[in-house]
């Protein structure tokens, strides 16, 4: 009897020891994740946790109606214009420390925000929340690319991530109609103080950091041009919403800024410890990844807004109710936040960016047949649903292109830069599409709900537009990356 061969048969399988191995997470890295999401999920919260309750607040504490919208501007201002500053601090004094800061002075000036009995005082928490949501963010962000190497695990971390944030957003508005319906719009301040104080707690013993080997050097010029000139850039995008595109106020707060980060790019050219390398600036990841991210917190954000709209002034919703309508539009999000790790993992960036932009701007574009019957609540929810799947792969694939193939040393710089890109995108969306729609309205003499209908149906049509182009521009110029296997 011959021997065995020892030739592989055809179509056989090769040895179990031979396939490759996904990485799993050890104990510490899940305890590391579950601190940090839930801290970015508390952050997207406070985004819009106050938007349905402004009315409220501001009948509680003597806002005129025309400054009311500076509870929200406030907060949006300090976020963006510093986050960028703050990020590069991380990276000199250290990411773990920044973060637990952060999250003390936003546990203090929330408990500050829900005592408030003044304008003046809420308006101080309101900046302190943003200053602390500027620091913790991109520490947070950083620490997490950072616990886990690049690749799959990271992919994962980061859709994870951005699913909650994503989520977080939605779920603010439900959250923030059912504490002030049922309690106060005190509580909406007031549930920050728990979890602020349970990530103090653990943080310093479940995260590790490392300390800069050198005594650390910050760029004054360049941290004084990009921080005033996003201050500008943020607050002219805001009172465009309010009066208008042309009003003096607006384009001279828009032009200041511009030219405050034209002159940030000569500055940092000339530095010799510079804020944001020029280097970083020219790598095309950095680039484009950061434009397909604002497009896509410009455009989801300020659908948000339009939809509001929409469910209130046309359909007719309470507060509560509209922020219950967006529910399903977080689950969709939270499903394309899980799925966008993998989807960059097996199909590359760009692949997972076009078809998400492509899924989300389909998605979007069908709103536009919303009519004034209360039947179409159903076309509204299987849109969200699905543009939210679609939103999550272009912001999944947005962080992973951003903060890929940088050393460790530079990781705060690189998701500082990705985090600045969502709190502007987050900004400016509304502003952009409400004067969309305003202008609309404007031109039909009316502000009734067919008015309204008319207007909201414009601006959607740009939003789509808007994703589909940010898209196809992702797919002609980022460069491929697949994730390591």
């Amino acid at each position: 009897m011959s021997a065995p061969s020892q030739t592989p048969q055809r179509g056989a399988t090769a040895p179990a020891a031979a396939q490759p191995t996904t990485p799993r997470m050890t104990g510490r890295q899940k305890l590391v994740l579950t601190l940090l999401l839930g801290a970015q999920f508390m952050i997207a919260v406070d985004f819009s946790i106050l938007n349905v309750a402004l009315p409220v607040v501001g009948e509680g504490l003597g806002f005129s109606l025309p400054n009311l919208q500076w509870i929200a501007t406030s907060f949006a201002l300090a976020a963006a214009g510093f986050t960028l500053l703050f990020g590069r601090i991380a990276d000199l004094v250290g990411r773990k420390r920044l973060f637990v800061g952060g999250m003390v002075v936003l546990g203090l000036s929330s408990a500050l925000g829900g005592l408030a009995t003044t304008p003046e005082v809420l308006l101080t928490a309101r900046v302190l929340q943003g200053l602390a949501t500027a620091a913790v963010t991109p520490a947070g962000l950083a620490l997490l690319t950072t616990a886990f190497k690049e690749g799959p695990l990271r992919e994962r971390a980061l859709g994870l991530n951005g699913a909650l944030m994503s989520a977080g957003f939605t779920a603010g508005a439900i959250l923030g109609g059912l504490l002030t319906d049922l309690l106060s719009w005190r509580w909406a301040f007031f549930v920050n103080v728990p979890v602020a104080a349970l990530v103090v707690a653990l943080a310093p013993s479940v995260i590790s950091d490392s300390r800069p080997a050198g005594r650390p050097r910050l760029d004054i010029p360049g941290a004084a041009t990009v921080t005033g000139g996003l201050l500008l850039l943020v607050y002219g995008l805001t009172r465009a919403g309010a009066t208008g595109w042309t009003a003096p106020t607006t384009l001279t707060a828009l032009l200041a800024g511009a030219a405050l980060l034209i002159a940030f790019w000569f500055v940092e050219k000339k530095a010799t410890a510079p804020l944001v390398p020029v280097r970083i600036l020219k790598r095309r990841s950095v680039i484009w990844g950061n434009a397909t991210g604002l497009i896509a917190f410009v455009t989801e954000t300020s659908l948000v807004f339009l939809l509001t709209l929409y469910l209130q002034e046309v359909l007719g919703y309470s507060p509560l109710a509209t922020g219950l309508a967006f529910g399903v539009l977080g689950i969709g999000t939270v499903i394309g936040g899980t799925l966008g790790g993998r989807a960059v993992g097996r199909f590359g960036n760009r692949t997972t960016i076009v078809a998400g932009g492509i899924v989300q701007a389909v998605a979007t574009l069908s709103l536009v047949a919303l009519g004034t019957s209360g039947a179409w609540i159903w076309l509204l929810l299987a849109a969200t649903f699905i543009g939210g799947i679609g939103n999550m792969l272009m912001i999944v694939g947005f962080m992973v292109t951003a903060t890929s193939g940088l050393p460790d040393d530079e990781q705060g710089l690189a998701t500082g830069l990705a985090t600045m890109t969502q709190q502007v995108g987050i900004t400016m969306g509304i502003p952009i599409m409400s004067a969309i729609a305003t202008a609309r309205m404007s031109a039909l003499g009316d502000d009734g709900p067919q008015a309204v209908l008319s207007g909201v149906s414009l601006a959607i049509l740009v939003n789509s537009a808007l994703v589909l182009a940010g898209a196809l521009l992702a797919g002609a110029f980022l460069v491929p990356r697949r994730g390591a296997r």
